[in-house]
């Protein structure tokens, strides 16, 4: 099953914490990982979070303003994120293609204006800064039951069948033959659920799975792996594993 791996946090800044749980058995088809990323202690200079891009959708909520919270995609490059001397977030990690609803206001990577649409993330967000991380997890597990009941997420079972056959998938054509779908259909289905054409969604794979310890996973040769790597996070892999944890 696909596993992204999304904390590009900076081997060299020892007061930032980044933690990841696991949602409740009933969720796992939806959602990937709760997290928490903070700082524990004062940092020096503003701190840059690199984001590797890894299709999933997410909720963010900033405990430092309980107004600023949202629901946020990234883009098929890695990201830096300037998040300051001082942070706290807590966000819900979705699968690619589980979110559905099309009246969310969806921003992408960094959140820092207030929040805008329906939901109650705002008093959700006032919750967990009163709880923390630890107790707070059963305020996001009732979120995402809320949102299946909703509609706003449901499984998807084309993207299902990309990650059960992660390892014979090289290339867009054969990503349309594991789904059983045509090429226009699937970057269709893939464009409206998880805003990536089939392509870049593939590149994505790829470098996440590449992050597993496969570094040829997919690639024709070492020196294409390479330059796809350096190409999605601007570092090549070796700097890339000196430089962050993953």
């Amino acid at each position: 099953m696909y596993d992204p791996k999304g904390n590009g946090k900076d081997k060299a800044v020892h007061a930032v914490e980044f933690i990841e749980r696991e949602p409740p058995k009933h969720l796992r088809g939806i959602v990937h990982r709760y997290l928490e990323l903070k700082t524990t202690g004062a940092l020096a200079e503003n701190y840059r979070f690199h984001a590797l891009p890894d299709a999933c959708t997410y909720v963010v909520f900033d405990l430092l303003n309980q107004n600023i919270a949202g629901v946020s995609k990234l883009r098929a490059q890695s990201e830096e994120f300037d998040l300051g001397k001082n942070f706290h977030f807590i966000n819900v990690r979705f699968l690619p293609g589980v979110w559905k609803s099309e009246n969310e206001p969806i921003g992408h990577g960094q959140l820092d204006t207030p929040y805008t649409g329906n939901l109650p993330l705002v008093e959700i967000n006032g919750a967990l800064i009163r709880e923390g991380f630890a107790k707070g997890q059963s305020l996001l597990t009732k979120l995402v039951e809320r949102l299946l009941v909703e509609g706003m997420l449901a499984p998807n079972p084309i993207t299902v069948k990309i990650f059960e056959n992660l390892d014979s998938i090289l290339s867009v054509k054969d990503m349309a033959q594991v789904t059983d779908l045509s090429t226009r259909q699937l970057q269709r289905i893939l464009k409206r659920t998880t805003g990536f054409a089939p392509h870049d969604f593939l590149k994505v794979l790829r470098l996440q799975q590449s992050l597993k310890g496969d570094a040829a996973w997919s690639y024709a040769d070492q020196s294409h792996f390479i330059h796809s790597f350096r190409n999605a996070t601007g570092y090549t892999p070796g700097k890339y594993a000196r430089k962050f944890d993953v």
